[in-house]
């Protein structure tokens, strides 16, 4: 039977598998798209455009232009595309800005150009560009509603695409006659590549309606400006039948299922088996840490529903509904859920991280975790339960030790969950 000698390095191991299965070097040499007779231009954002647009530029034959925004300390060094940097998860000017310019990009363009879309998650904070009567602030105060209400990413971005001139396909829509190319890396449960980044470039059917069902729902607290707008049938976004759209494609590029296929894979060759339970799991992080412990504890008990050694994989994007004013991010609070529920257990190490190697809104990607981490943390004089309740995940692993840090990876396809029963 194969031994793992450090579980820890193992997971590391099949994270950074995963990530490579989403490398922009890699997934955009199969879908470049055809030359065109006119101009090639550029747009792109999230926290993988810059190193998309390093890759297209290396893989392009032909001249090209553009620009993309990715988060603060993010950027890659490109030649021909200007890389911009704005704020992430809340909006600020510099994204402002750079929505504009994204704009400039595409006016103006003729029927032989062609416009590449380099899409991937964390793009809705970097292109705030508020619809008209509107404010920057009234964007700001409608993304820091929406993080602490534990809704799901694709009713954020319902939201997000009502209430903005640049977002669910209108950049797309300004970019006409100009054929639109979107190659879209998917951090969305499901993959629909018409949320990724709140769609910039893809039209979708979803309406004011369904924003305010969604803002009763979950009891937004919203400027009272956004509920007037939501309101109204004014200054609606493009639906997927707009002339506009006709010639447009769109290929979905990288996400988490080929990802966790990459990682079970790896798990496999080392003679662990392996097991994908979702790619696309959503709920509260620390009710989706229990389960997946209860599912652990049954495999160490009972060899069921997994015989060990196994790895249990699962990706997707769970929330978290902020109650206190701690530190950390929905993968670290989802290991201290699980953490609490595995107390004592033996031979259960695991790993959640994101794949874009950002946790919320510290520098970590997410952390290590296994049946001593409430033992450890008790015996330093803090109580796991009340630093949950807070919100203050990060802290515990901090002072534990087990933050994983990978830094920026240069693509996103969401959560990755690995847990290693020996």
């Amino acid at each position: 039977m194969p031994q793992i000698v450090n579980p820890k390095a193992f997971l590391e191991t099949l994270f950074y598998a995963a990530v490579a299965a989403a490398d922009p070097a890699k997934v955009l040499a199969a879908n470049l798209p055809a030359p065109p007779k006119g101009r090639t231009v550029v747009i792109g954002a999230g926290k993988g455009a810059a190193q998309m647009a390093q890759a297209f530029e290396k893989l392009w034959d032909g001249p090209l232009e553009g620009v993309v925004v990715t988060r603060y300390g993010y950027g890659a060094p490109c030649e021909r595309i200007e890389v911009l940097e704005a704020s992430h998860p809340l909006p600020d000017e510099n994204g402002l800005n750079a929505s504009r310019r994204l704009l400039d990009a595409v006016s103006g363009l003729g029927p032989d150009d062609l416009v590449v879309a380099l899409i991937c998650g964390g793009g809705s904070a970097l292109l705030p560009l508020p619809a008209e009567g509107l404010t920057l602030e009234d964007e700001i105060a409608v993304n820091r509603a929406l993080l602490a209400s534990g809704a799901p990413i694709s009713a954020m971005n319902a939201i997000r695409k009502q209430i903005s001139q640049i977002k669910g396909g209108r950049l797309a829509a300004a970019a006409h006659p100009a054929k639109v190319v979107s190659l879209v890396v998917s951090d969305i449960p499901g993959d629909d590549p018409a949320l990724v980044a709140s769609g910039p470039t893809i039209a979708d059917a979803s309406s004011r309606a369904d924003a305010l069902k969604i803002v009763e729902r979950y009891r937004l607290d919203l400027p009272t400006r956004v509920c007037t707008l939501l309101s109204e049938a004014t200054s609606l976004p493009p639906t997927p039948e707009d002339i506009r759209f006709a010639r447009n494609e769109v290929r979905l590029v990288a996400s988490a299922a080929v990802s966790l296929d990459a990682a079970a894979e790896l798990a496999q060759r080392a003679g662990i088996g392996a097991v994908v339970l979702s790619d696309a799991i959503e709920g509260e992080a620390a009710e989706v840490g229990r389960v997946h412990a209860a599912i652990a504890r049954e495999v160490v008990a009972r060899n069921r529903p997994f015989r060990k050694p196994v790895v249990i994989l699962s990706g997707g994007e769970t929330t978290v509904t902020l109650r206190g004013k701690g530190r950390g991010g929905r993968n670290s609070e989802f290991l201290l859920s699980l953490s609490m529920a595995i107390d004592g257990a033996g031979n259960i190490t695991a790993l959640a991280a994101d794949t874009d190697g950002i946790d919320g809104s510290e520098d970590n990607a997410g952390a290590f975790a296994d049946g001593r981490t409430i033992a450890r943390l008790s015996a330093l004089g803090h109580d796991a339960a009340s630093l949950l309740n807070a919100n203050d995940s990060w802290s515990a692993f901090s002072v534990l030790g087990d933050l994983f840090r990978p830094g920026p990876t240069g693509t996103n396809v969401n959560d990755f969950r690995a847990i290693l029963i020996a």
